[in-house]
């Protein structure tokens, strides 16, 4: 029975698809045909067990968005080697399944073993050979360091797979403290690495500017003695007044990744190209550029995802928002313009 694994890097989409027939899943928490289209992919892997089959949350691991050109969400990529990727976009679920069984039942190659095979996890894992470590090494401090505030847990917030990843979530958006996050069930590699990297055998782990804090109980400790926020170098009222003056910058303003006529997002390019065909003047922020501000405008807006579109100072909301605005001809009103 095939499973339907969480996509967190381009390293891990890469290693999914190679060698072998594969479908990756791209989809967004905001879109609400992915409710639907998630109990398919989950149930098409299970009766397609020939296929990979990778899940990928597109606008968090945007090199494989990218990579695939999707620009819209849901979206199924069939993969199979020697031939072009096919995209199916929407939920039309005879199509998706019917191309997914017929990648369930074609032959692949079977990779020749290669000596050392066998070893490669488990030196990755325990830094056996020293280019191995150090690569590792490498990748952890990168992540860790990913956001200002970074949890590694199991799961995602909103979908946590675990009661102390649940409480870690809550407590921490009950402080107003916003973050980063990385699903360590997704990647073995990080999960094994991490414990030995920090020397804290269990999670999740909290860490702040690359320095490991905790788990639920350090965090506890820290909300009662009122030395949270402090020990995670966040200071809530200054971060507040940035965004709200960032927000109110202009009459309209985007916040995407890129900037227009260089995005670095299907989303965002998608939203540029409505508002230039509507006529609507609108500033820019690139939060690739400024991760205290991407992750804050999650918490400040409880939106979160990327590009959002605000007018004067209020969120509009993304892509899909945007879409329906058009469509009912509400999208100047609602703009104030």
């Amino acid at each position: 029975m095939a499973a339907l694994v969480a996509i967190n890097s381009a390293a891990q989409a890469e290693q999914l698809v190679k060698g072998k027939s594969a479908v990756l899943y791209f989809w967004a928490s905001w879109a609400p045909m992915c409710k639907q289209t998630d109990d398919l992919a989950a149930r098409l892997a299970k009766e397609c067990p020939n296929v990979a089959w990778g899940s990928v949350e597109a606008e968090e691991v945007e090199d494989v968005t990218e990579k695939y050109d999707v620009q819209s969400v849901p979206a199924f990529v069939f993969v199979q080697e020697g031939k072009a990727p096919e995209i199916v976009i929407g939920a039309n679920a005879p199509e998706i399944t019917q191309k997914a069984v017929t990648l369930n039942s074609t032959p692949t190659k079977k990779p020749t073993a290669q000596p050392g095979d066998a070893m490669d996890l488990d030196k990755k894992v325990n830094g056996a050979g020293t280019k191995d470590g150090d690569d590792l090494n490498t990748r952890l401090k990168s992540l860790i360091n990913k956001a200002p505030v970074m949890l590694f847990m199991k799961g995602e917030p909103g979908a946590e797979r675990c009661g102390f990843s649940r409480t870690i979530v809550g407590l921490l958006k009950d402080q107003g403290v916003p973050f980063g996050h990385f699903d360590i069930l997704g990647d073995e590699e990080v999960r094994q690495g991490l414990k030995t990297f920090s020397n804290w055998p269990t999670f999740p782990q909290l860490y702040a500017k690359g320095k490991l804090i905790g788990g639920v109980d350090i965090v506890k400790e820290l909300i009662e003695e009122d030395e949270l926020k402090s020990e995670l170098g966040v200071s809530e009222s200054s971060l507040d007044d940035r965004l709200k003056k960032l927000t109110s910058q202009e009459p309209v303003m985007l916040f995407m990744k890129g900037e227009p006529g260089a995005e670095r997002c299907g989303f965002s390019r998608t939203i540029v190209g409505l508002l230039k065909e509507q006529g609507v003047q609108f500033g820019h922020f690139d939060i690739l550029g400024d991760e205290e501000v991407r992750q804050g405008l999650k918490t400040f807006s409880n939106w979160p995802t990327f590009p959002q579109l605000y007018a004067k100072g209020k969120l509009i909301g993304g892509v899909d928002i945007v879409k329906e605005l058009i469509e009912e001809d509400e999208l100047k009103e609602s703009l104030g313009l």
